[in-house]
């Protein structure tokens, strides 16, 4: 008996130190050594600060920038630890109220926009943290931005364009505009030379 506990024992302090101590090790060095933007977060930087990540969305509700897809994360939005969707069913006056609202937000920003809004702009995603949104719904905010920041919509719509991402391998998933560096790079088209 003593015999298998000792052999238990080795195995157990084997096994620690190789899969608890030299396995993540070898794999965080790969990992900074082949992909160091992924695996620092992928952070974006301005002027030498970090200001978000471009795997997470963040709020924009000024009219001069493009919004970001709603987050069902709380109790703050876009809070990386609560990754959720609200779980509420298409029936429920609680969702049906905050689609509403958000609807509403959106007249109100441009009220000259009669476009049918995107229901990326309305409805969060599964993980209440996606930084992009629909081709549609950037359009749907291009003449706004366009307008408040006094910028001629084309500018805006080539910049729309440049930040569209396309299907992975050309097949998978939906092409989206990624929120955060759009805005970026707005605010670096407007700085005076």
């Amino acid at each position: 008996m003593l015999k298998q506990l000792r052999i238990a024992l080795m195995s157990t302090l084997v096994l620690t130190g190789v899969m608890g101590l030299f396995y993540p090790i070898a794999i965080t060095g790969l990992a900074q050594l082949l992909f160091p933007k992924q695996a620092n977060g992928s952070l974006i930087y301005k002027d030498g600060k970090a200001v978000g990540s471009s795997l997470i969305g963040q709020p924009f509700d000024d009219p001069k920038y493009f919004w970001s897809r709603p987050s069902a994360t709380g109790p703050v939005p876009y809070n990386g630890a609560a990754s959720c969707g609200s779980n509420q069913g298409p029936t429920n006056p609680a969702l049906l109220k905050a689609v509403q609202d958000r609807v509403d937000v959106l007249r109100k920003a441009d009220s000259d926009n009669t476009q049918p809004i995107p229901v990326d702009l309305v409805t969060a995603s599964g993980s209440g943290l996606d930084p992009h949104i629909s081709p549609a719904a950037a359009a749907y905010q291009a003449g706004r931005v366009a307008k408040v920041r006094g910028m001629s919509l084309t500018t805006v719509q080539e910049l729309v364009q440049k930040h569209t991402q396309g299907r992975f391998l050309g097949l998978l998933g939906e092409p989206g505009v990624n929120v955060l560096e759009l805005n970026l790079d707005l605010d670096a088209a407007q700085k005076p030379s």
